[in-house]
C-alpha cells in the first residue's frame, strides 16, 4: 500500500508496516514470563495490548515478527497457545494534532477526549472493525488491510477543515 497522508484540522497518516502478532494463551505464570509485562483489561503495556481475556496483540518492528513468534513458541512450550503473524493483514494509522479526538469521535462511539493514554478500545469505525488507543502524540488506529483505503477515507473526511465538532 502506498503511503497515505492527509492534513486537515488533524493529521491522518499511514504508519507504514508494523509487526503485529496475535497471541492466544491462557493467563498465568508462563504467559507472564513470555511477555514480561501483561497488560490489564483494555490496556497497552509496553508493546503488548490486551485484546480479550485470552488474546494479546504484540507490536514489534515489522522485520522481527517471525523471530518473535519463534521466541514466544519456545517460551510457551507445553502451554496451549497460538502465535500468529498478522502484520500483513492489518493497516495502521496515526491521527495527531490538538483536535485528533474530534476526528475519531465522529466515527466511533467512544469519548476520545477522556480516553486515557495506554487504554485500547475495540469498536467500529464506519461499520468496520477497528482498534484505537491514545498515546502521548495522539491516537493510533488499526484495522484490516482489506478496508484500509476506506478507513483512510473516513478519517480524512472526518478531519476536513471546517468540520470540527
Amino acid at each position: 500500500m502506498s503511503e497515505m497522508l492527509f492534513e486537515g484540522f488533524a493529521k491522518v497518516a499511514d504508519a507504514g508496516p508494523v509487526g503485529m502478532i496475535t497471541l492466544r494463551a491462557k493467563p498465568g505464570a508462563a504467559l507472564d514470563a513470555a511477555l514480561g509485562t501483561v497488560p490489564g483489561q483494555r490496556q497497552i503495556a509496553g508493546n503488548v495490548a490486551w485484546m480479550s481475556p485470552d488474546e494479546y496483540l504484540i507490536f514489534v518492528p515489522y522485520a522481527d515478527a517471525a523471530a518473535k513468534i519463534t521466541e514466544l513458541d519456545a517460551a510457551l512450550v507445553g502451554i496451549h497457545h497460538l502465535a500468529v503473524d498478522v502484520s500483513d493483514s492489518r493497516a495502521v494509522f496515526d491521527i495527531t494534532g490538538p483536535k485528533a479526538a474530534d476526528v475519531l469521535s465522529k466515527l466511533m462511539p467512544v469519548d476520545f477526549r477522556t480516553l486515557p493514554v495506554g487504554e485500547i478500545r475495540r469498536s467500529r469505525a464506519g461499520q468496520v472493525a477497528a482498534a484505537v488507543w491514545r498515546h502521548e502524540d495522539g491516537f493510533r488506529l488499526f484495522c484490516f488491510r482489506s478496508v484500509a483505503r476506506y478507513v483512510f477515507g473516513l478519517l480524512s473526511h472526518s478531519a476536513q477543515p471546517g468540520s470540527e465538532i
